[in-house]
């Protein structure tokens, strides 16, 4: 690292809620002892938001103290969560830093905001949200033939409605042809059962999925 880059690092900045190491509960990394980086703020309000939390406070950190206390667990897999971490323009030097450190880095973001410039090394877990979230008309279509086989699309659904809904967004925009696409029903709302007997009926090309870390732990934070 250069004398300049080594400034520049210095001076990138980030909120930050929480810093933890558990195992992840969501998409085709389920299962996995990762880190989770858990940037602050969000301009979305989804319903169903299990980490609202994350909305405001956190804590003002250099991207070498992140790097150091990521570096502290000694795991190799690294989530950068929220909140919505795109939200934080230096969210990109933040993933550009841990792919440069050799980790393993997926990126879980709503989908509202654009995921062209994150660095092409991280698994971008990209939410669609159907309407039962009260967002759909925050989706950002244009990220959709950014996408490739590195990275996933979660659609959360809260009824049968938004199961229907997703049916079509799937096949309107042939996302199945460019990534994995995972399915989860919204805890208390609409039963996992139900939605996986669906899945099966209607031959769906995607992954049905619980949050893992919830049969575990609940809502707990830092879980």
């Amino acid at each position: 690292m250069t004398a300049n880059e080594t400034v520049t690092a210095a001076a990138v900045k980030l909120r930050i809620t929480e810093i933890f190491a558990s195992v992840q509960g969501e998409s085709t990394r389920v299962g996995l002892p990762t880190v989770f980086v858990r940037l602050t703020g969000c301009p979305l309000r989804c319903t169903w938001c299990d980490t609202a939390y994350a909305f405001t406070g956190g804590e003002s950190r250099s991207l070498d103290d992140i790097m150091d206390e990521v570096a502290g667990h000694g795991l190799k897999h690294v989530c950068v969560s929220g909140g919505e971490p795109l939200s934080q323009k230096s969210c990109l030097a933040l993933m550009r830093a841990l792919c440069d450190a050799g980790y393993s880095v997926s990126l879980e973001t709503s989908g509202a905001l654009d995921i062209g410039k994150v660095d092409p090394r991280v698994s971008r877990v990209v939410d669609l949200k159907a309407p039962g979230s009260g967002e759909v008309e925050r989706n950002l279509y244009a990220n959709i033939a950014l996408l490739t086989p590195h990275d996933e699309v979660k659609i959360v659904l809260a009824d049968e409605a938004d199961y229907e809904w997703a049916k079509r967004q799937i096949a309107e925009h042939r996302i199945a042809e460019r990534c994995t696409v995972l399915l989860s029903p919204v805890a208390g709302s609409l039963d996992p059962a139900r939605l996986a007997e669906w899945v099966v009926r209607d031959r769906l090309p995607v992954r049905f999925q619980l949050q893992l870390h919830k049969v575990l732990w609940n809502d707990a934070r830092g879980r």
